[in-house]
Order: C-alpha cells, then structure tokens, then sequence
C-alpha cells in the first residue's frame, strides 16, 4: 500500500477576479472550494492513475470535514487523526497571475499526534509512504525524522518533497525519492539554477549525501532524475499552454512513484511523472487521467 503524508492539510478557496485593487471592493466572477496540501495531491493524482492509496495527517472542523468528503468523492481513502483545532483554508485569487495566501494552519496538540504515529505504525515492509510539505508551525525541525525512523524500524520505503532543512535533515536515512524544485535546489546551494545542466551537480550532492533517486523539477525547462545507478536521464515538457502552477510537482511525484512501482523502470516512471506534470500545469485543477493519456499518446517528447 501507498500512504501519503500531509502534516497540514488545506482546503484551497480559488477565487477568479477581472480586476484587483484596494480602492473598492473586490468581486469574484467565479468561486471553487479544492482540497489542498502536497500529500492530498499526491493522493488524488495517485487515485487518479488508478493506484490505491491512504492519505493520513490530521484534519478538524468544518474544513476537515469538507476536505474529507472532497477526497472520497476522488475515491482516496483516508485515515486523518481528528483535531480540535480547524484545517486551514487557503485563498488562491486568479486575475491574470496568481496570488496565493496561504494560511497557518491549527496547532497539533501531543495526544493528536501521538495518535498519528499509531497510524503510521500501520506502513510495514512492502510499503510506500510519501511525505510532503510542511508540518503545522508547532511542530519541531525534526518531526520528518521521528516518521522516518518509525517507518525504518517497520521495513517500509519512503519519498520526501520538502523545502530546506526540512529536507536535508532526512538525507541521512537514504529516502527512495527526494524532489526538489529549481527554485528549493537554488535555495540549498545559493545558486542560480534553472537548466537540466545547471541542475546536474547539485544532484549529484544530493545524491552523495544518501538520497537514491533526485528528481528536479525544472518548469518550463523540464525535469531532471538521477536514478540511484548513477545514471541521468532528461525529460522535455510536452507543448502546452501553462494554466496552472498549483500542484505541477506533486503530480509528478505520483506520477514517478506510480510508474515506478508498475514499470520497475526509472525512465518509464519520469515519462510518466513528467506528463503527470505537465497535465496539470495545463490544466485548470490536478490532472485527470485522459488529460495524463493523451500527453503520453501525441507528445512525442514525453515518448
């Protein structure tokens, strides 16, 4: 079984505005209610790709329970610890560019999460588990650790998509999979990087610092994997219309983790994480499984 992990879930409240100024107020010409959070889309692309997954972390209130009926109706199954204190709801306003602002998100109390970790005593070996995001602002630095440890003692294999320390902080357990964007690469090694190219070294540091597998998320410049046979291999973008950032590389984690899992093949499972990718980067929501398809079926770079 594949689990994903989302320490601080959302709901995403999408807002599309002609026009944005503070002299007035601001009306909306449409209005959406997403679920969010990197593990959640993790979950749905996952679920979408027809790949069984649990989602855990923690959910409360209204907004938890909204969030929860969002996933069932993407048919993701779901095992969050209930919490006194609300999910977050983030607000995404659309008027040409995006402007999100995202929300802090409740306090996890201890008996919360120690309950969490019952839960994730359920991943044994032969299993999956993605961690993703950020956790709640209460948590301490090392909270990915004490998952991953808990995860090692019980045999099962794990991915982590997170920024900074957050992330080299678990290089040391030698994860499956780490993703970092160009952007979060840049950020660890005070560089400008935004090539394949560019990219290639830092992998490699990564790489040497115990990640197995480094997939680089590039943007418009596609995506960069370093498998764990020391070998690189380059994945262009399919043509495309950019529509949406949100979700892009979270979709391509399910994408590489899917594909693997059914292929055994690195190459076959960045196909099919880059047109996972793409799709919803042309998409107004995460990719749908057509959309997935039919990048696969007509882009010949994907191919």
């Amino acid at each position: 079984m594949i689990y994903t992990v989302t320490l601080n879930p959302a709901l995403d409240y999408v807002l599309k505005v002609d026009k944005l100024g503070f002299e007035d107020i601001n009306r909306a010409r449409e209005s959406r209610i997403l679920f969010g959070g990197k593990g959640i889309n993790v979950s749905v692309v996952l679920s979408r790709l027809k790949t069984p997954n649990i989602a855990l972390g923690f959910a409360g209130g209204f907004s938890g329970e909204k969030l929860e009926e969002l996933l069932r109706l993407e048919g993701v199954q779901t095992d969050f610890v209930k919490t006194k204190g609300e999910t977050r709801i983030n607000v995404k306003i659309r008027c040409g560019e995006e402007l999100d602002i995202n929300a802090k998100g409740a306090e996890i109390s201890d008996c919360e999460l120690k309950a969490f970790f019952e839960k994730i005593e359920k991943a044994k070996a032969g299993d999956f588990v993605i961690l993703s995001g950020s956790p709640p602002a209460n948590f301490q630095d090392d909270i990915y650790e004490a998952i991953i440890k808990k995860l090692i003692e019980n045999g099962a294999d794990f991915a982590v998509d997170a920024e900074g320390n957050l992330l080299l902080n678990c290089l040391k357990y030698k994860p499956f999979l780490i993703k970092p964007n160009h952007h979060e690469l840049s950020d660890i090694f005070s560089e400008n990087i935004k090539t394949a190219q560019q990219a290639k070294p830092f992998a490699l540091k990564l790489q040497e610092m115990g990640a197995r597998n480094v997939l680089v998320s590039l943007a418009e410049n596609g995506a960069l994997l370093l498998d764990e046979n020391g070998c690189f291999h380059i994945a262009e973008n399919a043509e495309g219309k950019l529509v949406n950032s949100v979700g892009c590389g979270d979709s391509m984690v399910a994408g590489f983790i899917s594909g693997y899992l059914e292929t055994g093949d690195y190459s076959k499972a960045l196909k099919l994480a880059s047109a996972c990718a793409n799709a919803s980067a042309y998409s107004e929501e995460l990719a749908t499984l057509s959309e997935i398809e039919n990048l696969l079926k007509n882009n010949g770079s994907l191919l």
